[in-house]
């Protein structure tokens, strides 16, 4: 059988339910004004106002107050015996709020879900659950809107159309079907008026946060105005399905491109496409948690996981554009090994000037160029244009040797986080769009290293990485960036220092550096124990 012409340069499954030819697709053309039109609106929906947009405040302040003020009488009393059991209170009442209130909070909590290590552990584990169990729409609306946006019967469309959602989230649900012509796919079809109620939930947000300034710690860190800004920019773009089948068609050729034979994206229909509903290939595999099932099926988990990381990193940096939004429920591991990529409603582009700034971060950090990587920062956008890059060294003391963080008492761990906070609110700090993705990313693919690699030793494959990229891509960036590639060195000693050990040491397997987290988040939640 000939192998069918998409793949010549998309990553596609070798047997095609359909060919995708994009100079054919009518939807594509529309993507990019879509894209550039929901960007143009994130500054209206964002404007802090005076007085409360509309009855939907009502609404949220009652959720949240139901979710809270019961959980501070308790707290109060003392019921709980633990900190612990108070932060799962809080968390549970929280993601029961989120559902009450709707998409745009559910899709707040899934984000949070993916931040194992960014947000406190109960409020992420008790957020996956807003990942897949979310409760669908009745059928009879999911009908609705199918015959709607695709023109015609549900009958007359499809072969078989399963009843029952395979997973339902925030924005949408998803059903297995088969078309008339025999294809076994995947419908993604939208919730009824979601992309009203988002819009009306920013506005709510963006009139409640500067409200929260400075009034709660998590709040203060997090700075609420640029967080509900972060999240506008980045759920607007998910409310019509012909950006997402855009992206879904950009990031399988970037990595054809790249020649990542590891990763496989589902072809859309080129025809069965609209702002509401996404016709795609039905593709099966393992879990990403199964491990078992996948050892056992002798996939070499080791490779699936480095795939993952030298994908996701040229994606970004040589390309700039990646998945941003990986998690367990967004992909999957076929039986031959290949990682099938799932959800490309969030993706992550970096153009000009900010992703060459992206590049020297990334330079900087393995090359450990302090100044450069505070510069790359600023260029981002993470800092002021204005600020003063030697007093931001000074103040978070980046040019002392860096601290071991298991040498540190709980106390002393406390303290170090709350004086870098502070030094970062006082410039001004942020967190860009696509910085917060890739740092997301990569805390998901730290989790996916502990539970398919956790031998993996961590300092020889940044070491091999950095070579590797090196070879593949260093004139070009070198060219980019008017450096002499040659010239670079990966500084592995520096990179031994930022995980808090001695230039000594050679080795440093996921266990251990999990071992080394463990007792630091151990002694950081002791201390803070022991104060309340």
């Amino acid at each position: 059988m000939n192998e069918p012409s998409d793949r010549s340069w998309g990553a596609f499954t070798d047997h095609a339910p359909w060919v995708v030819q994009r100079d054919t697709v009518r939807w594509l053309p529309l993507a990019a004004p879509l894209r550039h039109r929901a960007q143009a609106e994130v500054p209206a929906l964002t404007r802090a106002t005076k007085l409360p947009p509309g009855a939907r405040v009502v609404s949220v302040v009652n959720a949240l107050g139901r979710a809270l003020v019961p959980w501070m009488w308790h707290k109060r009393r003392g019921k709980f015996a633990e900190s612990s059991d108070s932060r799962a209170d809080i968390a549970r009442r929280l993601r029961l709020a989120a559902e009450q209130l709707g998409p745009t909070y559910i899709k707040l909590g899934q984000i949070i879900s993916s931040g194992e290590g960014l947000f406190p552990a109960e409020l992420v584990t008790e957020f996956k659950r807003c990942r897949d169990q979310v409760p669908p729409e009745p059928f009879d609306v999911v009908r609705r809107t199918v015959e709607q946006d695709l023109g015609g019967r549900l009958e007359d469309l499809f072969e078989s159309f399963d009843e029952t959602a395979l997973a339902a989230a925030s924005i949408a649900q998803v059903h297995a079907a088969r078309l008339k012509t025999g294809e076994d796919v995947v419908v993604k079809v939208q919730r009824p008026s979601v992309s009203a109620f988002v819009r009306k939930d920013l506005r709510v947000m963006a009139w409640l946060a500067p409200h929260l300034v400075g009034r709660i710690p998590v709040a203060a860190l997090a700075n609420p105005p640029a967080l509900v800004e972060l999240f506008a920019e980045t759920i607007v773009e998910e409310l019509d399905f012909r950006m997402e089948a855009a992206n879904m068609l950009d990031i399988a050729e970037m990595i054809h491109e790249l020649g990542q034979d590891g990763y496989v994206v589902p072809r859309p229909h080129p025809e069965l496409v609209t702002r509401r509903v996404l016709v795609m290939e039905r593709l099966a595999g393992f879990n990403f948690d199964d491990v078992a099932g996948m050892h056992d099926a002798g996939i070499d988990t080791e490779a699936v996981v480095r795939t993952g990381m030298i994908a996701f990193m040229e994606g970004a940096l040589v390309h700039g554009i990646f998945h941003g939004d990986l998690h367990g429920g967004n992909l999957f591991v076929m039986t031959d090994g290949r990682t099938a990529l799932l959800d490309f409603g969030i993706v992550g582009r970096l153009t000009g000037d900010r992703r060459l700034a992206f590049l020297r971060l990334m330079l900087g950090t393995t090359t450990n160029d302090v100044r450069g990587q505070v510069a790359a920062l600023r260029d981002l956008g993470a800092l002021p244009p204005d600020t003063d890059l030697d007093a931001v060294i000074r103040d978070l003391r980046l040019d002392e040797a860096p601290i071991d963080p298991t040498g540190l008492s709980g106390e002393e761990l406390v303290a170090e986080v709350q004086r870098v906070v502070k030094a970062l609110l006082g410039y001004g700090a942020k967190m860009p769009k696509e910085l917060m993705l890739y740092v997301k990313n990569m805390v998901f693919l730290d989790g996916a290293i502990a539970r398919l690699a956790p031998d993996l030793d961590i300092l020889a494959e940044i070491a091999t990485i950095s070579m590797m990229f090196a070879e593949r891509h260093g004139e070009r960036l070198s060219q980019e960036l008017g450096i002499e590639h040659t010239a670079v060195e990966i500084d592995l000693d520096g990179v031994k220092a930022g995980f808090g050990l001695d230039s000594s040491v050679n080795q440093l397997t996921y266990r251990e550096l999990q071992e080394r987290r463990e007792l630091i988040q151990k002694r950081m939640r002791d201390h803070v124990g022991t104060r309340r």
